[in-house]
């Protein structure tokens, strides 16, 4: 029982060392991984060694599985996302949840969303006019 037990603190270990000092969002997924090998090795462990019929360590490690499967494609999708947004996968990098290339929404006569105009009958640029371009594009002089 020494030597699973061993193991399976090393594992840990590594796995927590991988998640507290790596920068890379991978790694970080893949020392999580790690962790959840170690728990389901002693899983395993101890239900070989205290011989349960009903293989209580066994069921519960198929379900650390499943859930290690789901994690990593739900994980692995958010960093391929977060990889076309910002160009990198640094975990220090990541502070912000608001996208880098979005800029506020500029407002015409301090109006809220939806107003066009106010008492005084003032409204937005015309179309054709200076100001009147799409957000996002510069404007161009006739």
């Amino acid at each position: 029982m020494l030597y699973p037990l061993v193991l399976a603190a090393l594992l840990f270990a590594v796995g927590l060392y991988g998640v507290l000092l790596r920068r890379n969002a991978v790694l970080v997924l893949m020392s999580v991984e790690l962790m959840l090998n170690a728990v389901n090795l002693l899983l395993v462990a101890f239900d070989v060694q205290l011989r349960d019929t009903l293989h209580t360590g066994q069921t519960l490690t198929l379900f650390v599985i499943v859930v290690a499967a789901a994690e990593v494609g739900l994980a692995l999708a958010i960093v391929l996302q977060v990889f076309r947004l910002r160009s990198t996968v640094a975990v220090d990098d990541l502070d912000l949840l608001r996208e880098p290339d979005t800029a506020p929404r500029p407002s015409w006569s301090g109006h809220g969303p939806g107003e066009v105009g106010s008492a005084r009958g003032e409204v937005g640029p015309a179309c054709g006019e200076v100001g009147s371009a799409p957000l996002g594009e510069p404007e161009r002089a006739p």
